[in-house]
């Protein structure tokens, strides 16, 4: 088991009795996030999701609390924060609200503009600047404030590449306990400007040869993303193996994508097209493999096989 108490702890008990009670909750989640229904995989409620839930209900005291989950992309990360967020409402009574940094991203028209005004590569979504972080501020410190106003989080169509309308937002009403916010950069730290110098791959090399684009990025995650990543109070980290296994799990993601459209397919992309896609965030992702584990309060180290094979709990 995860062992984020000792093994005589009262929670202890706690968690094989939840187990019984939450696996039915439990298998259904693995069929919604599409994952095979393995002897490990049922195992892992009581090994991982569980023990982790529990100890993410642990931080919160008097006040809410933000959970920062950062994973590379095809990682996991955000059936692992569905996962948790389920157990945590259902096991533990919590009020919990999950966030995206996805769903905080610039409007298309923000960014085409974007695009105009500093690089074209600014155009596509995803790397830091293109996000709005004073709208992601302004929801956090509502939801920490614990305030009874309902507040409205922002929804990103992917389809249409854009914000969708204000209609389809979330409306969250009451206090809450916990905040999970979710994203392939939450509470990255910015490259040393030195090691910007030479580009990393054939994007930066062929479309950013003055590094215009990736300097920009890397002020942007070192100036205007710190006051949202410092209203995170604990931050999990899952560590992927390699790039290579990014790609190829981001590749599975899109395979995932065209098996649950039951009426169209949909406008999926090819493994080259990811491999494109990928080299946008492929700096911050290899610089938070570096930083990350020793930063986060808990390392999820992830094997081959895409299994969490190792925990490290970080005690500050």
């Amino acid at each position: 088991m995860l062992m984020l108490f000792n093994a005589d702890h009262p929670q202890t008990t706690q968690i094989h009795a939840l187990c019984e009670r939450l696996m039915p909750l439990y298998l259904d989640l693995l069929k919604k996030h599409q994952i095979e229904q393995t002897p490990a995989m049922h195992n892992m409620l009581e090994t991982l999701y569980l023990p982790l839930s529990s100890w993410v209900a642990q931080q919160h005291q008097s006040s809410p609390v933000v959970i920062g989950i950062n994973g590379a992309q095809g990682s996991g990360k955000s059936t692992l924060t569905d996962i948790v967020k389920h157990i945590l409402i259902e096991g533990f009574q919590q009020r919990v609200v999950s966030l995206s940094i996805d769903d905080l991203y610039l409007t298309q028209a923000e960014r085409l503009q974007l695009a105009d005004d500093i690089h074209p590569l600014l155009a596509t979504r995803g790397v830091p600047g293109t996000h709005d972080v004073e709208l992601g501020v302004d929801i956090l410190n509502h939801l920490k404030s614990a305030s009874d106003k309902p507040i409205h989080i922002p929804v990103f169509n992917k389809a249409i590449d854009d914000r969708a309308s204000e209609s389809d937002w979330q409306s969250i009403s009451g206090p809450v306990d916990i905040i999970l916010l979710e994203g392939w950069c939450v509470g990255a730290r910015a490259c040393n400007v030195s090691a910007l110098s030479e580009p990393i791959n054939e994007l930066e090399r062929n479309q950013d040869s003055d590094g215009a684009w990736r300097n920009y990025v890397n002020k942007q995650l070192a100036t205007t993303y710190r006051p949202l990543f410092n209203l995170i109070d604990r931050l999990i980290f899952l560590e992927a193996p390699s790039i290579e296994k990014v790609i190829e799990w981001r590749t599975l993601q899109e395979k995932k994508l065209v098996d649950s459209s039951a009426n169209k397919k949909p406008d999926v992309m090819s493994e080259q097209q990811i491999r494109q896609f990928i080299m946008y965030f492929e700096r911050i992702t290899r610089h938070s493999l570096e930083t990350l584990p020793a930063i986060a309060d808990i390392t999820l180290k992830i094997n081959d096989e895409h299994q969490v094979c190792e925990v490290n709990l970080h005690t500050r």
